[in-house]
C-alpha cells in the first residue's frame, strides 16, 4: 500500500491506483469484456435503455475503453472520459482513427463539459469511487438535456452475500492447491481496500443507497434491473474460479432520467 503524504489527497491515491491497475487490467476477469455471449450481454441494457437512434454519450470512467466499444458499436456518438492518462494512453490506442469518438483527460465528479449537452451518461463501477456523491449527481444531472438516461453498472463490493461468502470461500481453497490467479491481484486488494475504506460508499452500495441521493439531484424514474444475465453469461466461458467470483458480490444495474 502507497504511504500518503500531507500534498497527496484521497483523490490522488484513486487515480494512482487506477494508473498502476492499467497494466493488467485488460487481463483481469470482470473487466476485458470479449465479444460473444458476455459483449452481448453488457450491450443489452444499453439497447434496452439508449433505444434505436443514435445519441451523444458521455461514458465517465473509461478506464482502457471496453465499455466504449460496446457504446460505439451501437452507433452512438462517444465522449469518453478518465481521470487517469495511464488507462486514457491504452483506450485510445485500442480505438485508434474511429469517427464519433473523443477521449477527453478529467475528472468524472467534474467533467466540465457544457450543460444539456447529452442525451445519455454511462458508467461502469464507478460510483462506488466517488469522493463527493452528491455533487457527482448534481454535476451528471446538468450535463444531460431534458428527458436524458443515466445507465449505471455497479455493485456492492464491501460485503458479500451469503452465497458469495461460501464462493470465497472455494476461491481460496483453488488459490491454495492450484496456485493463485496470476492476474487476479492486479486488482492490488491491499490499496483497494485501503481506499474503500475513506469513502461514502466504502461500507457498501446498493440501489436503495442511490435513490435519495439521485432524487436530490434532480432525477426520476429510478429504477434498478437485473445485473444475472451477464452474470450468467460470463459463466459460460469462464474457469470455475472465475465462475464463482461472479457470485461474490452483488452487482446491479440503475437507469434513470433527468427531468
Amino acid at each position: 500500500m502507497s504511504v500518503r503524504h500531507a500534498n497527496f489527497t484521497l483523490k490522488d491515491e484513486i487515480r494512482d491506483y487506477w494508473s498502476k491497475r492499467s497494466e493488467t487490467f485488460d487481463l483481469a476477469f470482470g473487466h476485458r469484456i470479449p465479444r460473444g455471449p458476455e459483449f452481448d450481454a453488457w450491450q443489452q441494457p444499453m439497447r434496452d435503455h439508449l433505444g434505436d437512434q443514435p445519441l451523444r454519450v458521455l461514458e465517465l470512467a473509461c478506464g482502457t475503453g471496453e465499455v466504449t466499444t460496446l457504446i460505439h458499436d451501437l452507433g452512438h456518438e462517444v465522449t469518453a472520459l478518465d481521470f487517469s492518462e495511464a488507462m486514457l494512453t491504452i483506450a485510445r490506442a485500442k480505438h485508434a482513427g474511429k469517427e464519433r469518438l473523443r477521449f477527453v483527460l478529467a475528472d468524472a465528479e467534474n467533467p466540465m463539459e457544457p450543460d444539456g449537452s447529452y442525451d445519455a451518461i454511462i458508467c461502469r463501477h464507478l460510483v462506488w469511487t466517488l469522493t463527493d456523491p452528491t455533487r457527482a449527481f448534481a454535476e451528471w444531472h446538468r450535463l444531460l438535456k431534458p428527458g436524458g438516461i443515466l445507465l449505471v453498472f455497479d455493485g456492492d463490493w464491501a460485503r458479500p452475500s451469503r452465497l458469495g461468502r461460501a464462493a470465497s470461500w472455494l476461491i481460496g481453497k483453488i488459490d491454495r492447491f492450484c496456485g493463485p490467479d496470476r492476474h487476479h491481484d492486479g486488482a492490488l486488494s491491499q490499496r483497494h481496500s485501503a481506499i474503500m475504506s475513506e469513502l461514502p460508499f466504502g461500507a457498501g452500495l446498493t440501489p436503495d443507497t442511490l435513490v435519495p441521493l439521485l432524487e436530490q439531484a434532480g432525477f426520476g424514474d429510478i429504477a434498478a434491473h437485473s445485473h444475472l444475465p451477464i452474470a450468467r453469461a460470463q459463466r459460460r466461458e469462464a474457469n470455475l474460479r472465475n465462475s464463482l467470483r461472479t457470485l461474490v458480490h452483488r452487482r446491479f444495474i440503475l437507469t434513470a432520467k433527468s427531468a
